[in-house]
C-alpha cells in the first residue's frame, strides 16, 4: 500500500498512488509530522480554497498567542517580514487592496501585448538549444524564459538578473513542510539580499520612472493608493518567485510526462493545435504546486471531523487532480481531454493572478520546442529535486538529432 511520506524518495517519484489511497481513506486525515489536516478530494479542495472561515494568515485577527502557535525564531525575521507582506499570505481588506493594484499589469490586454515579446524569446531560447545539438531543457529554456519575462516587466536591468533565480529557489525553500535551519538560513540571507536590491530599484525608478511596474505601483502610491515601502519590496519578490517558478516547473514536468507518453508526444507533433490543452493537461497531469496550506479561523466541520480554530489545512492540489470523481481515467495523460477543471493556478481571492502570463510562456515555449525542434528527444533520465510542496527536476537533458 503506497504510503504519504513527503520525504521519501520513492513517493516523491510518484506520489499519485498514495494520494489515490488518502481519497479511498476518507475526506480528511490528521499527519502527526507535520501537524496539519491533509485534504485529498478536488470537491472539497475547491470549496475550501474559497471558504471565508479559512485564511492565508491569522495575523489580522489573532496574536499568534491567541491562536496557539509559537512564533517563528527572531532570526527567521527577515523572511517573515517579506513573506508576510506579499498579497498571498494577506487577508481582506490588506490583500484586495494590493492585488487591485498589480492586477492592472496582468490584465488580458497587459498579457496580450506581451505575446510577440515571449514568442521571439521562447524562438531565441530554442535556436540556441538547437545549435548546441541539445542541453538541459530546464537551465537552457525554462528558466530563463519566465524570469526574463517577470523581470521586464517589473523593470529589473538585464545585468542585474543573474541572482533572480538563485534568490527565489532559496527563498521557496521555506514553502517545504517542516524546513531545516540550513534551509531557513539560506531564506533569510537571500531575503535580505533580495529586499536590499529591490530597495535601491525603488529608489532609482522614484527619480527617473521607466515603463514598468514598480514605476507603476511607485505611481500609484503617489496618487493615493497606499503601498508602503515593504508592501512594495514584498509584492515584487512575491511576483517574480510565483512568476517563474510553476512556470519553469510546469515546463520540465511536462515534457518529462511527454517523453514518458510517446503517443501522446506524436499527437502533439501532429497537430500543434492541441497546445493549448496539453498546456491545461500537463498542468493537471503533474501538478508544480501540489500543496497549498490554509489556517483555520473559525471552526469548521468535514465529513463529520471537526477540525478546531488553530489548526492547519493542507489542501492537495496533486491529489485533486487526479480525483476519478472529477477527471475520467486521472491517470492517463490525455492532451485532447476537454474537460479539465484542475486547481493548479488555485482558486478563490488567491486564485493566480499571473496564470494568463503562465499559459502565455508554456504554450509558447512548447511552440518552439515543436516547431523548431521536432526531433528533441531525452537524452538521460533526469534528477528529481528533493521537495515535495513545489514539484520539479533539477534538470533536464535532451538531444536534437
Amino acid at each position: 500500500m503506497a504510503a504519504f511520506d513527503p520525504w521519501d524518495p520513492a513517493f516523491l517519484a510518484d506520489p499519485y498512488p498514495a494520494y489515490a489511497e488518502l481519497r479511498a481513506r476518507g475526506r480528511v486525515h490528521h499527519y502527526e509530522p507535520t501537524n496539519q489536516w491533509l485534504v485529498p478530494h478536488h470537491a472539497d479542495v475547491s470549496a475550501l480554497l474559497r471558504d471565508r472561515r479559512l485564511g492565508r494568515t491569522y495575523r489580522h485577527r489573532f496574536t499568534h498567542e491567541d491562536f496557539g502557535r509559537t512564533p517563528p525564531p527572531p532570526e527567521h525575521e527577515p523572511f517573515h517580514t517579506l513573506n508576510d507582506h506579499g498579497m498571498l499570505d494577506l487577508e481582506p481588506p490588506d490583500h484586495t487592496r494590493i492585488r487591485r493594484l498589480v492586477s492592472k499589469a496582468f490584465t488580458p490586454r497587459t498579457v496580450e501585448r506581451l505575446g510577440p515579446y515571449v514568442e521571439a524569446l521562447a524562438g531565441e531560447l530554442v535556436d540556441g538549444l538547437v545549435r548546441r545539438g541539445g542541453g538541459d531543457l530546464l537551465a537552457e529554456v525554462a528558466e530563463p524564459l519566465p524570469v526574463a519575462v517577470i523581470a521586464e516587466m517589473l523593470g529589473v536591468p538585464e545585468s542585474d538578473r543573474a541572482p533572480l533565480r538563485p534568490w527565489s529557489a532559496d527563498i521557496c525553500g521555506m514553502y517545504e513542510l517542516n524546513p531545516s535551519e540550513e534551509t531557513a538560513a539560506r531564506a533569510v540571507r537571500a531575503s535580505v539580499e533580495f529586499s536590499d536590491y529591490l530597495r535601491d530599484l525603488i529608489a532609482a525608478r522614484r527619480k527617473e520612472p521607466g515603463d514598468d511596474l514598480i514605476s507603476g505601483l511607485i505611481a500609484a502610491h503617489d496618487e493615493g493608493d497606499r503601498l508602503t515601502e515593504q508592501e512594495m519590496i514584498s509584492t515584487c519578490v512575491l511576483l517574480l518567485n510565483a512568476g517563474h517558478e510553476a512556470t519553469v516547473n510546469a515546463t520540465v514536468n511536462g515534457w518529462w510526462a511527454l517523453f514518458r507518453n510517446p503517443d501522446q508526444l506524436a499527437a502533439l507533433r501532429a497537430d500543434h493545435s492541441l497546445v493549448p490543452s496539453a498546456v491545461e493537461e500537463l498542468m493537471r497531469y503533474d501538478t508544480p504546486l501540489q500543496l497549498f496550506e490554509r489556517w483555520v479561523l473559525d471552526e469548521i466541520e468535514i465529513d463529520g471531523t471537526t477540525i478546531p480554530r488553530g489548526a492547519e489545512l493542507a489542501l492537495l492540489f496533486g491529489s485533486a487532480n487526479h480525483d476519478p470523481a472529477v477527471f475520467t481515467d486521472p491517470g492517463r495523460l490525455d492532451l485532447t481531454r476537454a474537460e479539465n477543471p484542475h486547481i493548479s493556478f488555485s482558486a478563490g481571492i488567491h486564485y493566480c493572478i499571473g496564470a494568463p502570463l503562465a499559459r502565455l510562456e508554456l504554450a509558447a515555449s512548447m511552440r518552439a520546442l515543436l516547431e523548431r525542434a521536432p526531433t528533441l528527444t531525452l537524452a538521460t533520465e533526469p534528477h528529481r529535486k528533493p521537495n515535495f510542496v513545489i514539484r520539479g527536476l533539477e534538470d533536464l537533458t535532451v538531444e536534437i538529432r
